[in-house]
């Protein structure tokens, strides 16, 4: 058995698909489900569900009407190596719509909450030096996008 994330959907559940396996290694779509007959959120014929992978973790896209919008409540984390790959992804879901936040939470343009993080802020804001850990957690709490060079002057107390 394999738990599957559902992520909810208003008409545009395929390019969203689309979208998130483009920019996500280990990603690919699947197959889709279409309407036999008319449902609550769908016309016969209309697409209702693809699945898909994004870090070949198993995804549903459900054209479910505009119901149930995407909150904050739920949020995926994005563990990038780097700060370069920080700022690509970052790049990448704040355009076209995208929102940031702080502390490297974001939305897509499809409303879908992101954290872009590092297992570096680790180091930072767990470490064993508690003034610099609480430095560096006030430096996350001034930025959107992490700054991982600005963490660690935080905690270094540069």
């Amino acid at each position: 058995m394999k738990l599957t994330t559902c992520l909810w959907f208003d008409g545009n559940a395929r390019e969203a698909a689309n979208f998130y396996t483009s920019i996500f290694p280990d990603s690919s779509i699947a197959d889709n489900w279409i309407a036999p007959t008319d449902t609550p959120g769908n016309k016969q014929g209309e697409e209702i569900v693809v699945n898909f992978k994004i870090f070949g973790h198993d995804f549903i896209a459900l054209n479910g009407g505009p119901q149930f919008p995407h909150s904050e409540a739920v949020s995926f984390q994005i563990p990038c190596k780097d700060q370069s790959e920080i700022d690509h992804y970052w790049e990448i879901l704040t355009k076209d719509g995208g929102q940031e936040s702080q502390c490297g939470w974001l939305k897509d343009k499809f409303g879908v909450s992101w954290q872009v993080i590092s297992a570096e802020m680790n180091h930072y804001l767990g470490g064993p030096d508690s003034a610099g850990a609480q430095r560096a957690t006030q430096a996350m709490l001034g930025m959107r996008k992490i700054d991982l060079a600005a963490m660690k002057s935080a905690y270094e107390g540069k």
